[in-house]
C-alpha cells in the first residue's frame, strides 16, 4: 500500500520519469496519481508499459468530441447558477431557501 507520506529517505521522482509517465498515461489513454517517490514513479512506468496503446484513432475523436461540447456549450444545463440559486461567498456560501 502506498504510504500517505514517504520518508525524507526516499528521493523524489526525476524530471525524466514524470515526463516519460505522462507521455505513457496521455498514449494508454488513462489517468494516473501523480508519485511521489521514484519507486513509486517506476512502479507505474512499468504497469503502464504492460498495458496497450489506445489506437491514436480513438484519442482523436475522444479529442474532437469534447472540444464539440465545449464549443456548444453542451452540459450547460447542470451547471449552477450562482446569481439565482446560492447565496452568501466561500465557506459560507448556502442554497437560497424556498426552491421548490
Amino acid at each position: 500500500m502506498t504510504e500517505h507520506h514517504p520518508s525524507p529517505a526516499e528521493p523524489p521522482p526525476t524530471a525524466r520519469q514524470q515526463r516519460y509517465l505522462r507521455q505513457l498515461a496521455l498514449q494508454r489513454g488513462v489517468s494516473f496519481v501523480t508519485p511521489r517517490t521514484r519507486a513509486e514513479a517506476s512502479r507505474a512506468i512499468d504497469a503502464l508499459k504492460c498495458r496497450a496503446p489506445e489506437p491514436v484513432a480513438d484519442r482523436r475523436c475522444e479529442v474532437r468530441a469534447v472540444q464539440d461540447d465545449m464549443a456548444t456549450r453542451r452540459g450547460d444545463a447542470t451547471r449552477v447558477r450562482h446569481e439565482i440559486e446560492t447565496e452568501g461567498y466561500g465557506s459560507t456560501a448556502s442554497w437560497k431557501q424556498g426552491r421548490s
